[in-house]
């Protein structure tokens, strides 16, 4: 599986795990590694879209506008939201928490068919369940 971390995300985080994630084959890069810092959400979302394949992470709630949801919903990428809570953390909790949550993510991404988002809660309990989200 592919991986983007959204601009909101450190790129140092997203080469973290990536460096996690190698053993396993999965690419995780940062959104800047792939396109510039200006390129607008609904333009980089159609191009993972077109290529396949991608799950994107972001602390973004996608409500900028309009065009931005419609390709969120069409792209039929599957997209985790980390929950309003992260936000409130510095790098190294971040990473911590995100490392307990990678296996979940890429298990729950592994399996679902065409586009979903899922926020994840800052706190992981029990087997790490995620709230579906409609966009």
């Amino acid at each position: 599986m592919k991986f983007l971390f959204d601009h909101n995300l450190s790129p140092h985080l997203a080469r973290a795990i990536a460096a996690l994630s190698l053993p396993h084959n999965h690419t995780v890069i940062a959104l800047r590694e792939r396109f510039p810092p200006s390129t607008k959400d609904a333009d980089w979302l159609t191009e993972l879209a077109k290529e396949g394949g991608w799950v994107v992470i972001s602390q973004d709630r996608f409500k900028k506008g309009s065009l931005e949801k419609e390709a969120i919903r069409s792209s039929g990428l599957i997209t985790f939201i980390l929950k309003k809570g992260w936000s409130n953390h510095d790098g190294w909790e971040k990473a911590h928490r995100l490392v307990r949550w990678w296996p979940r993510i890429i298990q729950q991404a592994e399996g679902v068919t065409g586009g979903a988002a899922f926020y994840v809660p800052l706190q992981f309990q029990g087997k790490g369940k995620f709230e579906a989200v409609q966009i």
